[in-house]
């Protein structure tokens, strides 16, 4: 046998905040050694942190990554262990995602990223540029304080491979194991028996079996050591990191970290039999032919073993945790607002309550993160019990207790008027009183009728609802005033909740439009759609009604039941014998139908004209004219509320269809609502359909 130990972690960094993570990293490294391994990889830009975007421009953030890596060697942390680190590196005027390889306070290479990821969330040919030399080195001149520590005035720098006595073992990063030309693929037949990716992948729903898919894949067709890096949190930005670090071995999956965690260090080991990758590798004959023939990969020679005595078993196969949708929303936009709430500074967090869907599923989600911060100070995180203290300004209670942590950090409020039901007004006073937030419930007709009268004072004007002989504009006009006004009351409260209570400080507002009505424009310009951050600003109302039902069956928001009884509304028109407001009846589409709409619009790039041929044949069950006048329908509010968008509030990133155009969705926000052109193409393809089941088949 020969048996080596390796390590790899999910690291909570946070964009620039260099003595936090530095501090982390330290964690991380000893905890390695502690457990008896030799090699310690840790995620993608570790350093300075991966969500730094156009802060990596500034010479400041490479300064500061070589600052933290001279702490690093200049101690004992890599005294007998490979490290693996993630930084930027500025080399030949050229900036580069890099990787750091450490051995005793020396380093050994720097890997340059070779593809970069340029899509969706991701924009990296921004701030670098892919190294474009597959398996060639040069030499890197090292900063001053640099070769003042490791005595060394260059090191390697490229597409290489440590060669140690026992094994030889390369990097690869993120985006290069989704790529359809893989590094590990040459690597693996040049006889590389560990590959290493430090990563910054996120969290989507349904994601994660496509990257352990790929991850199990590049270690099974040609054999070998797959470990996998993540990090996990909140770095700055809409994007949860979702972690999961794992080691994989010959196609199987021995080790793994946790997806979602308020951990800010999990360390993850595993002994393994490089004797078993050899075995495998050597049983297959179509490697052993085209590893005959493969180019080499330079070697960067280690006088060091990375195999120990066998005093310990190899770890065995274990099965893969994968997490529900329905367990992704509620623990992915937890970890988020714990992360948002305890670095934010803020006193606690703010929802506006309505007894709806949308904003209950946000209070969950906060009852949920209280929950998992209870668990930890239960279980002694040290961490997570000072960062809520500091939130709960009391350095002695300890947030054992979900329902008053609860009751501590989150303030609801319904805010209702003579359009609301005491139906909704019930169903938010019984979900905050089992979370345990302390709740108001105010009417806010005073306010709206002292709009309506200011309006008539200065037009001569008295706009009327439709339902009492209004136009569409003044029934528009007095629904959104309704809508803003809470916006308006929501801030207030937040900024004066905690003074009332006599503590310092303001709440977080959150968000509560989900991902159907930002794409369809269904919502109101500033307001409740309009807040501080969004835990469910991508997801669908699908998705959500499936997670309350999860939620009160499995985290005791039983109160959530008779919300999901309750038809969507908006509550914003007056409710007559013949005329009761539904969301569903307002939008002209079902939101089963938005969803469907935001998958091919986003997700499978489609226009007027290709999306209404997929439904076409997917809708059978409707005529061609329905579903046409669907599409079009979807089609023209889609274009004259895109401007929307433009505001939308900050959201947690769940769902591949986003409509959020400042980082996910870069489509114009100006259309000719008319679509004259593609309109009158499917208007055509309807005629011809129609006709030909005119037509009897000869």
């Amino acid at each position: 046998m020969h048996l080596t130990t390796l390590a790899t972690c999910n690291l909570n960094q946070w964009a620039l905040d260099f003595e936090g993570n530095l501090q982390r990293i330290t964690q991380s490294i000893q905890i390695a050694k502690a457990a008896g391994a030799k090699y310690r990889l840790g995620p993608e830009l570790e350093i300075s942190g991966y969500g730094c975007e156009d802060a990596f421009l500034e010479g400041d953030t490479i300064r500061h990554s070589w600052e933290c890596l001279a702490e690093i060697l200049n101690s004992d942390l890599t005294d007998g262990i490979l490290c693996d680190l993630g930084m930027p590196v500025m080399h030949r005027g050229v900036r580069y995602n890099g990787r750091i390889l450490a051995l005793n306070r020396r380093i050994l290479l720097i890997r340059p990223k070779m593809i970069l990821a340029d899509d969706g969330n991701y924009r990296e040919p921004r701030w670098f540029a892919p190294w474009q030399h597959p398996r060639t080195i040069e030499d890197h001149a090292l900063p001053r304080l640099i070769r003042a520590i490791t005595r060394q005035d260059v090191v390697p720098f490229g597409d290489a491979a440590i060669a140690t006595r026992d094994t030889v073992l390369a990097s690869e990063t993120c985006e290069e194991l989704f790529a359809p030309s893989s590094p590990h693929t040459y690597l693996g037949l040049d006889g590389i028996e560990i590959v290493a990716n430090g990563s910054g992948s996120h969290h989507e729903l349904r994601k994660l079996h496509r990257r352990i898919d790929l991850i199990r894949n590049a270690s099974a067709k040609g054999g070998g050591i797959y470990l996998y890096a993540n990090q996990q949190g909140c770095d700055g930005g809409r994007l949860y990191f979702d972690g999961c670090a794992l080691i994989a071995v010959n196609g199987q999956v021995v080790a793994q970290g946790s997806q979602f965690s308020l951990l800010d260090v999990e360390v993850v080991t595993a002994t393994v039999d490089l004797e078993d990758v050899r075995s495998y590798r050597g049983a297959i004959g179509s490697r052993q032919v085209q590893a005959s023939a493969s180019p080499s990969v330079p070697r960067i020679v280690a006088d060091f073993d990375l195999t120990h005595a066998p005093d310990r078993a190899p770890a065995h196969p274990i099965e893969v945790r994968y997490h529900t949708p329905e367990e992704e929303i509620a623990y992915g936009p937890a970890c988020w607002l714990w992360d948002y709430l305890r670095r934010s500074g803020m006193a606690g967090l703010f929802v506006p309550l309505s007894g709806g869907a949308d904003s209950s599923s946000v209070a969950t989600q906060v009852g949920i993160m209280c929950q998992m911060v209870a668990a930890e100070a239960q279980a002694g995180n040290k961490q997570v019990i000072a960062d809520a203290r500091r939130i709960m300004r009391d350095d002695t209670t300890m947030p054992t207790d979900p329902v008053e942590f609860a009751g501590h950090i989150l303030f609801t409020c319904y805010m209702g008027t003579k359009n609301s039901s005491k139906a909704t007004r019930k169903r938010a006073k019984a979900l905050a009183t089992q979370i345990g937030a302390s709740h108001l419930e105010i009417n806010i007709d005073t306010a709206v009728t002292a709009i309506t009268k200011l309006f008539t004072k200065f037009t001569g004007r008295t706009p009327q609802f439709k339902v009492h002989g209004g136009s569409e504009a003044e029934n528009v006009a007095l629904q959104n005033i309704q809508a803003r006004l809470r916006l308006v009351l929501a801030y207030l409260f937040a900024q004066m909740l905690p003074w009332v209570h006599g503590r310092r400080g303001s709440l977080l507002v959150l968000g509560t439009g989900n991902v159907d009505e930002a794409l369809r424009g269904y919502m109101t310009k500033y307001d409740n759609s309009s807040a501080d951050i969004n835990p469910i600003g991508s997801i669908s109302k699908v998705d959500l009604r499936r997670f309350l039902r999860w939620a009160a069956a499995n985290k005791g928001y039983t109160a959530l039941l008779d919300v999901l009884e309750a038809a969507p509304t908006a509550e914003l028109e007056p409710i007559t014998e013949t005329y009761s407001q539904r969301d569903e009846v307002d939008m002209g589409m079902t939101y089963e139908e938005l969803s469907r709409f935001g998958r091919l619009r986003k997700i499978d790039r489609c226009g007027p004209l290709s999306m209404f041929e997929k439904l076409a044949l997917e809708w059978n069950h409707l005529p061609p004219r329905e579903v046409a006048e669907k599409v079009k329908r979807f089609f023209f509010y889609y274009a004259i509320n895109r401007h929307k968008a433009t505001v939308l509030t900050p959201a947690y990133h769940a769902e591949s269809y986003s409509p959020d155009d400042n980082r996910f969705d870069l489509r114009q926000f100006l259309y000719n609502a008319r679509w004259s052109w593609q309109f009158r193409r499917l208007d055509q393809m309807v005629a011809e359909m129609e006709e030909q089941r005119k037509t009897p088949p000869e």
